[in-house]
């Protein structure tokens, strides 16, 4: 299935949960922000939240700067 995370198309075999996602892309969920679809995905819902075939991603990190 094909999935775009941040912009760039992914390829993973099955659907797969928000921190299933998150763990093979390397990304510590707990900084980060997750919209699936363009909807905020709360992180007490990242293990319940599917992603399926088609679906956009997007990860954002807080960055510090002034």
């Amino acid at each position: 299935m094909q999935v775009l995370v941040n912009g760039e198309t992914k390829t993973f075999n099955e659907p797969l949960s928000v921190t299933d996602l998150l763990d093979l892309l390397a990304i510590d969920e707990g900084f980060v922000a997750v919209a699936l679809n363009g909807d905020f995905v709360p992180r007490s819902t990242y293990e319940s939240t599917t992603v399926n075939e088609g679906d956009a991603v997007e990860c954002v990190a807080p960055r510090q700067g002034g």
